[in-house]
């Protein structure tokens, strides 16, 4: 148990878990209060757990220190935590929780997943960067519906693996693009997320740690974190992950994976050299650590063709090294849900049979859509790119002209602008005032454990102008009220005597 008692010493972990409190009617004690009961009462805070400090919590939330002493009182009062001098405020060790209300909580990346759960509501939620469907979507499905179903409809069904035309045009791909593959190295799984869960489940049993990017994209970090292994952190430079750094850590660690996202890498969106690629891959397979590339963005190029992009790091490895190569048609529509992973035969078969256990193959019908559009990828990447090229402009316009104090550095690729605020204010701090004022902001803490990145946070840009510009001007309005205003002073009503 001590080492659950202090999960929460830094406020910012408690924000990410109470994600949007603040939002809705009645004083924010009250709510801050009502939210950190609703966390006692799923399980999510355990007894005997130890809250944060009033003025870390304060300073966090960007509320006054009397509206965090009100809530500890108001939960005093209801017999949810235990408030003692020199020892601070912890849950209850006498209250059980009540059954889970299901919501999804834990890692600093599951208030994402919630989001996605809930829908957006009112708040314009920068936690996820997906964009509406290419129109090919639609033509692709009617050519299924018009060609493929009586064969489909004439197979039993499950194919774990992946449906054989499928594995085919995507071993045809990575051929393509300098990777030689057969249709054995490939495994159809429902988005790329999954191909993660699946490579987590055959490479992190017993293992210690993983070397991860930082910053990094915290659901995938989460699913690493499931496994209760240690993220080893290592920094990138313009070129992608910082080999030197890299080449430590495997010395030092000996982790059970290297995880990296070597095109337009979320949420900086930097393009990994080719150079690096091969530095990279060389080093992985000279400490005999399996590596696991995850291209979930490939498809999003702002600077350079598809076709001129360097081939996958698999591409560069030597023959001793072990590389996974994730990929999905994100970049068509994240709605298809296909995905894929190909690597070693022997890990794609370990990895089906973990796949089968879990849905006995994806769907076939997404499948023989996303067959007849991997052919015509880079096309559409094409005019896909045309698209975001003008949202990023329209973007960046804006915040030139509402928040020119803040800077980034233009993306080569993927879908987010990575923001710095300036003067070294929190991001974790802004995002709190960032949902009073309708917007769901994650900050840079969720995706950079180390601190190295508190004063980030991710814009996506794939939404229409109208829609850039609502966003910007509530980004402003609380920007404006950080600066000048500092926290929301919120005290409860207390009588006079």
């Amino acid at each position: 148990m001590s080492g659950e008692v202090d999960r929460f010493q830094h406020g910012a972990a408690l924000a990410t878990l109470l994600g949007d409190w603040s939002t809705g009617d009645g004083p924010l004690y009250r709510k801050l209060a009502d939210a950190i009961a609703a966390a006692a009462d799923d399980g999510s805070l355990v007894p005997g757990e130890r809250l944060p400090a009033e003025r870390e919590l304060a300073r966090v939330l960007a509320v006054s220190r009397s509206t965090v002493v009100a809530a500890y009182e108001e939960l005093r009062g209801r017999g949810v935590v235990d408030r003692r001098q020199g020892s601070g405020t912890k849950v209850n060790d006498r209250r059980r929780p009540r059954h889970s209300d299901g919501r999804v909580r834990g890692g600093r990346g599951t208030a994402i997943m919630q989001r996605l759960i809930d829908g957006p509501g009112r708040l314009i939620s920068l936690g996820y960067a997906a964009d509406a469907g290419v129109p090919e979507v639609a033509e692709a499905l009617r050519e299924v519906a018009d060609h493929d179903i009586t064969d489909l409809l004439h197979d039993a069904g499950y194919h774990p693996r992946g449906l054989p035309a499928l594995r085919e045009v995507v071993a045809r791909h990575y051929t393509n693009r300098g990777l030689p593959t057969s249709p054995d190295q490939v495994l159809v799984t429902t988005g790329a997320h999954q191909a993660l869960v699946l490579l987590a489940e055959v490479y992190l049993r017993g293992a210690s740690s993983v070397a991860v990017e930082v910053p990094s994209w915290a659901p995938c970090l989460d699913i690493f974190r499931q496994h209760g292994v240690r993220l080893v952190p290592v920094g990138l430079d313009a070129e992608g992950i910082d080999v030197r750094a890299l080449a430590e850590v495997l010395t030092r660690t000996r982790p059970a994976l290297l995880y990296v996202m070597p095109t337009f890498h979320n949420p900086t969106g930097r393009l990994m050299s080719a150079t690096r690629r091969r530095q990279v891959a060389e080093l992985a397979a000279r400490h005999e650590v399996a590596v696991v590339e995850d291209n979930a963005y490939v498809g999003h190029s702002l600077t350079v063709d598809e076709e001129a992009l360097p081939a996958p790091l698999a591409a560069y490895a030597p023959e001793s090294g072990e590389v996974l190569t994730v990929d999905s048609l994100k970049g068509l529509w994240a709605g298809l849900r296909v995905g894929w992973v190909r690597g070693p035969a022997g890990i794609i078969e370990r990895c089906a049979r973990r796949k089968a256990m879990a849905d006995l193959g994806s769907p076939l019908i997404e499948q023989a859509v996303a067959a007849r559009l991997v052919p015509r990828l880079a096309e559409l990447s094409r005019a896909r790119g045309v698209v975001q090229r003008r949202r990023l402009a329209e973007l960046e316009r804006l915040l030139r002209q509402r928040l020119p104090e803040w800077t980034w550095t233009p993306p080569d690729g993927g879908s987010s602008l990575w923001v710095r605020l300036p003067g070294g204010h929190s991001a974790d701090v802004y995002a709190q005032l960032a949902l009073r004022h309708g917007v769901e902001v994650i900050p840079g803490s969720t995706m950079d454990p180390t601190g190295g990145h508190d004063d980030h946070f991710r814009i996506p840009f794939v939404r229409p102008p109208e829609e850039l510009e609502e966003l910007v001007c509530r980004l402003a309005s609380a920007w404006t009220e950080l600066v000048r205003h500092g926290p929301h002073e919120d005290l409860p009503l207390r009588p006079v005597v």
